[in-house]
């Protein structure tokens, strides 16, 4: 489910950018889990690091508990440890689950960082992403349960992590007025990304107690979201709040960790981030589509990835069509990126390759290993919501997942048959309305020249193992391609984005549109598969 930075809440910043990024769990399958959540023993003992200086934050949704975060900053010798753990529960779509998040910030006396620790661990084992910084050279690895891979990456400045943004600030930009940016290195999507920041006057904030502080209040831009934070002169953070209704506020320790969930809570959060439709009537079947007319609004087009494929912007009309009727075009000469391995698309570990052989024995042909490969991803993976990062390894160690871990096995597996694929993040139409969604795009080279060889012929076509479609039908409405990186261009987009559907055209002889017919209550949906419903990130089994 695709969800990690500095558009949510500093104090969770890192947590839930990979919730919406890569879990996609906020915004698209969160139900508030109903029960008090209560400190277990491992939980005790997680938390026995922090002293009585450690700041509590409780984290809320729409006014309602879902977790809390801890941190504090330790003195070393040479400069500071930032420590933070966070602990998110919640009922998946009726499923309990929680989330565990550590990061640790190894900081110089001015709080440039030097290396990092960050784990997520959705209780299957812990995902570890691990840095050390030696002038502009950073070095990576990135650990699971499955195994570990190591990368060094040349920088083009010393980045930062979001933990020690506030702390900066109170070394000295507390200033109202002063306007900083900086680099900021999200483990959500191993890159580098720009943070905005402008302070304003002092204002007096309330937090869980009763006397108001004085704080700065601070605005943040961080992939086209404002995120509000008020920030004390010791760099404390009483209170932020996200326009995606993310809300942190400072409480007790024992405040922080309580966790009593209201009734009024039971509404299924995937309405919250679905789009829904101006349109003249539901359309009962998706894979009768053949062209859809869309008029998009609410976003900036020219930073989606709008056009191409079956996909065709014309200022803010877009077009739809089927991509059973895509026909090949010149070759692309870049396809050799997405033939490589990456972190989270281990496609040279010799168990991916093994699994990617197998699925495809006795077939030929890219075409139909693509199909064949679309079907056994499908029926590999128990379709449950999950929050983790999405590493083909353990997608294929758990057989677990939503649409994000089908794609990353399925992008994985393909690269290892030598098939060129990639990662398409966007909307899905589903009874009366789009939801967010990830699917593979698969390069098929229909000349047999060789993806680079001279007049090759070749197409991306969009493929969707989680849905069980070959190829994915005309209603998947593309917002970007790549990888997690290019995944952040969804985040400005929630809550915002408007869709008019202006025409469609059906397949010949096939089910009309249904007129009057209203939405299904996708909360209580329970139907196997390999129905649409049940494979979607938005739906369960």
């Amino acid at each position: 489910m695709i969800v990690s930075l500095r558009p949510l809440p500093r104090a969770v910043t890192q947590p839930l950018s990979i919730l919406l990024l890569v879990g996609w769990v906020v915004v698209m399958a969160m139900l508030i889990n109903r029960s008090y959540l209560q400190a277990s023993s491992s939980l005790a003992t997680d938390l026995a690091r922090y002293g009585s200086a450690a700041v509590w934050h409780g984290v809320y949704y729409r006014g309602e508990k879902i977790g809390f975060t801890v941190s504090q900053t330790v003195p070393k010798d040479d400069g500071f440890e930032l420590e933070e753990d966070g602990r998110l529960q919640m009922s998946l779509l009726g499923a309990t689950t929680a989330a565990t998040i550590r990061t640790t910030a190894h900081v110089d006396k001015s709080f440039a960082l030097r290396a990092f620790e960050f784990s997520l661990d959705p209780g299957t084992g812990p995902v570890e992403v691990r840095g050390r910084i030696d002038g502009l050279r950073l070095t990576l690895e990135t650990k699971t349960p499955s195994g570990s891979r190591t990368e060094v990456r040349e920088l083009a400045e010393p980045p930062a992590l979001s933990q020690n943004i506030s702390r900066r600030l109170a070394n000295g930009g507390l200033v109202p007025g002063a306007k900083h940016q900086w680099t900021v290195f999200d483990p959500a999507t191993l890159r580098n990304s720009k943070v905005n920041v402008e302070v304003g006057k002092r204002e007096l904030v309330r937090g869980a107690g009763a006397a108001p502080i004085p704080a700065f209040r601070v605005e943040m831009e961080f992939a086209g979201l404002r995120t509000s934070s008020w920030i004390t002169d010791t760099g404390e953070v009483v209170r932020e709040e996200s326009p995606l209704g993310l809300i942190t506020v400072r409480e007790s320790a024992d405040n922080a960790r309580a966790m009593a969930v209201s009734r009024r809570m039971q509404v299924d959060l995937l309405s919250a981030s679905a789009v829904e439709p101006r349109m003249k009537a539901p359309i009962a079947e998706p894979r009768d589509v053949r062209l859809m007319r869309i008029r998009i609004g609410g976003a900036d087009l020219s930073l989606l990835d709008l056009d191409g494929g079956a996909q065709r912007l014309r200022g803010d009309i877009l077009e739809l069509r089927d991509p059973q009727a895509m026909k090949a075009g010149r070759g692309d000469p870049d396809i050799a990126r997405y033939l490589a391995p990456e972190a989270f698309l281990e496609s040279d570990a010799p168990e991916i390759i093994a699994e990617a052989d197998k699925a495809v024995r006795g077939i030929t042909g890219t075409r139909d290993r693509a199909e064949r490969l679309t079907r056994y991803v499908n029926a590999l993976l128990d379709k449950k919501p999950t929050v983790s990062l999405p590493s083909a390894r353990e997608v294929l160690r758990t057989k677990v997942g939503d649409c994000n871990e089908h794609t990353a096995l399925y992008v994985a597996m393909a690269r290892a048959l030598g098939i060129p694929a990639r990662i398409a993040v966007g909307l899905v139409y589903i009874h009366g309305a789009f939801y967010y969604h990830a699917w593979p795009e698969v390069y098929i080279d229909e000349t047999g020249a060789g993806s680079l060889g001279l007049g090759a012929q070749g197409l991306w076509l969009p493929v969707d193992p989680t849905l069980n479609e070959f190829p994915a039908d005309a209603t998947h409405l593309r917002l970007a391609r790549g990888g997690l990186d290019k995944q952040t261009v969804i985040l400005p987009l929630m809550g915002k984005l408007t869709l008019d559907v202006l025409d469609v055209e059906l397949a010949p002889n096939t089910t009309p549109i249904l007129v009057g017919k209203q939405p299904l209550d996708l909360g209580s949906l329970a139907i196997p598969i390999p129905t649409r419903e049940s494979a979607c990130c938005a739906c369960r089994k």
